[in-house]
């Protein structure tokens, strides 16, 4: 299997080799590439997640059933992209001290804050009304919560140690259970717990990221201004509170609670039984090819962009889907 290249970008090599103070407004973007992108569309993966239901339900073969798990997976999109708007809105003084943050659309003066609220408020609007309007009243009401969660996860939640990484893997619960509602579907108990495992493991893993990242900025000295040193010192408070040491600690229990998981849930799957173990390898090497990234590689990059363009983790995911569908679909 490929590996990737040590000189990459995202590693240290590159991000040291990198300038860090390259003027914001150079290369500006039109307002709506701004929005468009501060929509962090590439975050949208996350809401494939609503397709488990019908995946592990036996109803991939059912187009009503499969237009319904759409129309929900459209409006997590719309809901979460608001929520990124909301939390860029809240934080924008705090990522115009970061080195990478700063150039998201309304740090770096692209996206006017006023256009980011009104599309704010639209995209939630939109995303509860289509689910109420074309899915269902329950779905609907996942959709509410997850924009609720999203907000409170802004305002105050992510500063609380813990209870943050928490919370995210609250949100692909709700994902998972909406997208089992909108296509009539139970998750089952063992899928709960196997996504909240998986999540808390994505969860903590990117603390740790970010706490090596912080580790890396320059520290600061006598000669800082105080204002420079206050705003560098809250780009990501919760951080304050997690040693890397810790962080280690809760990454290898998550990691081991997350595989056996997804063992017990694969031995006992409701439709096809012990024989969901076949799709095990694909989620076993995806796991340690993530821990390889993180802490071989030191890779900086988001989960989605890890998810996306490893050629690994593309591998592990292709994989698992393939299997998934032949067991499920194929030999039963």
């Amino acid at each position: 299997m490929e590996t990737v290249p040590r000189d990459r970008a995202g590693t240290p090599e590159a991000s040291a080799a990198a300038p860090s103070s390259a003027p914001v407004g150079l290369n500006r973007r039109p307002p709506l590439v701004a929005l468009f992108v501060a929509l962090r569309p590439a975050e949208w993966i996350k809401n494939l997640l609503v397709f488990a239901g019908l995946l592990f339900s036996g109803k991939f073969d059912e187009l009503a059933q499969v237009g319904d798990a759409t129309l929900a997976f459209v409006a997590f999109c719309a809901i979460s992209s608001a929520g990124y708007l909301f939390n860029d809105l809240r934080d924008v003084e705090h990522d115009r001290s970061h080195p990478e943050k700063r150039h998201r659309p309304i740090a770096a003066g692209e996206l006017a804050p006023t256009t980011a609220a009104a599309a704010t408020v639209l995209l939630a609007v939109v995303a509860i009304g289509l689910a109420l309007a074309t899915v269902s009243a329950a779905v609907a009401g996942w959709v509410a919560l997850y924009g609720v969660i999203t907000a409170a996860y802004s305002l105050l939640l992510k500063r609380v140690v813990i209870i943050d990484v928490m919370t995210i893997a609250s949100l692909f619960l709700i994902r998972v259970v909406a997208g089992a509602e909108a296509v009539e579907a139970d998750a089952s108990e063992y899928l709960l717990v196997c996504t909240a495992m998986l999540a808390l493991f994505l969860g903590f893993t990117k603390r740790r990221q970010e706490a090596m990242e912080e580790e890396r900025l320059p520290a600061a000295s006598s000669a800082t201004p105080p204002a420079a040193a206050e705003s560098r010192a809250v780009t990501r408070p919760v951080l304050e509170h997690y040693s890397i040491p810790f962080l280690d600690q809760m990454v290898s229990m998550v990691t081991a609670a997350a595989i056996l998981s997804y063992v017990i849930y694969a031995v006992n799957s409701p439709r096809i039984g012990s024989e969901m173990l076949a799709t095990a390898p694909p989620v076993l090497y995806g796991i340690f090819r993530y821990l390889y990234l993180i802490y071989d590689r030191r890779d900086t990059r988001s989960t989605a962009a890890i998810l996306t363009e490893d050629p690994g983790m593309i591998f592990a995911g292709v994989a698992w889907v393939a299997t998934a569908v032949a067991m499920l679909y194929v030999f039963n």
